[in-house]
């Protein structure tokens, strides 16, 4: 099969690389653009693991056609940190325990981001909406939930 070009910007940065047209975007990050925040769970959209954001949409990167990312915006727990200062949700994740094995991690942070980027205050009951995607087997969910209330909590405490 003949090689495509896509272009998109990976947190922050313009990215190029030649895929086959019918390579998902979970693919295209870890193999071809050395990104491995997203991980391979399910392969079928049903876990949540490998959720990035695109154009600030999360979207399972398993079941988006890498093409389909021509000229837009994705973003991965990789680019959340500002240099040495993680982003006060990955913060938020340490605090509260929220990360025990840490497989799920990536795509709930992304969820998370999400519902905290249009919803800076969520409900406890918008939280687990928008995390309702992502499966964990580890923490039961309450930690994540917690460190999702104590981030959007935190962003009072950085605008006073």
């Amino acid at each position: 099969m003949a090689k495509v070009p896509v272009q998109f910007r990976l947190n922050g940065s313009d990215r190029a690389a030649f895929i086959d047209a019918a390579d998902n975007l979970l693919m295209t990050l870890r193999r071809g653009l050395n990104e491995f925040a997203p991980k391979y769970g399910c392969g079928q959209g049903t876990c949540g693991v490998c959720t990035v954001l695109i154009d600030g949409e999360p979207q399972l990167s398993c079941l988006t056609l890498a093409v389909a990312c021509e000229g837009r915006h994705v973003e991965t727990a990789s680019g959340m940190a500002e240099g040495p200062n993680l982003h006060p949700l990955q913060v938020a994740f340490m605090d509260n325990f929220a990360a025990q094995c840490g497989f799920c991690t990536p795509g709930m942070l992304m969820a998370a981001r999400a519902l905290l980027d249009r919803n800076p205050k969520p409900s406890r009951e918008e939280v687990i909406e928008a995390i309702a995607g992502n499966i964990c087997r580890c923490t039961g969910y309450e930690p994540i939930i917690n460190a999702i209330l104590a981030a959007a909590g935190a962003g009072d405490q950085k605008r006073a």
